[in-house]
């Protein structure tokens, strides 16, 4: 009860303080974690999280724990919020954000099981096709899929 009055509080801030309250917990340069995931039929996995300072679409992922390694984090974030297994785990690539004093480290994977939200913090997990993602998602992460499948057609050849 105390979370779902807590995460209702969250969504009615303004999105730069959600952005400032998330990061107040974490060193002072933040390093994330984030995966693109893929079914068979080309359609992405793309999760409706409370905690995205933006419209909440977007890649699964989140904030690696001290001590952990990248791989693991994703494995933790994936089980903890949709509750799936992922398989063919590989890095695509690594971004730093300056301004927001972060490092974001992006894999692309085959999902094992089906996801369904298993934390408050994920309000809806869906797969989408790329040419009908939600019309709300960011522009960064339009940017980042298809960053994700040019580097997936490369290295398909």
């Amino acid at each position: 009860m105390l979370m779902r009055t807590l995460a209702a509080l969250w969504r009615h801030l303004p999105a730069p303080l959600r952005r400032r309250t998330a990061r107040a917990g974490h060193p002072h340069f933040a390093v994330t974690v984030g995966v693109f995931i893929f079914d068979d039929r080309g359609h992405i996995l793309l999760l409706d999280h409370l905690f995205r300072p933006d419209d909440g679409w977007g890649v699964p992922g989140g904030f690696i724990s001290k001590g952990e390694q990248p791989e693991e984090a994703l494995r933790r974030e994936l089980l903890e919020e949709i509750g799936i297994e992922v398989d063919q785990v590989r890095i695509l690539f690594v971004r730093t954000l300056p301004r927001a004093r972060q490092i974001e480290i992006y894999f692309r994977a085959k999902a094992i099981g089906n996801p369904e939200p298993r934390s408050f913090e994920i309000k809806h997990s869906g797969w989408f096709n790329l040419d009908d993602l939600p019309p709300t998602l960011s522009r960064d992460q339009r940017r980042l899929i298809a960053r994700a499948v040019k580097i997936g057609e490369k290295t398909s050849d």
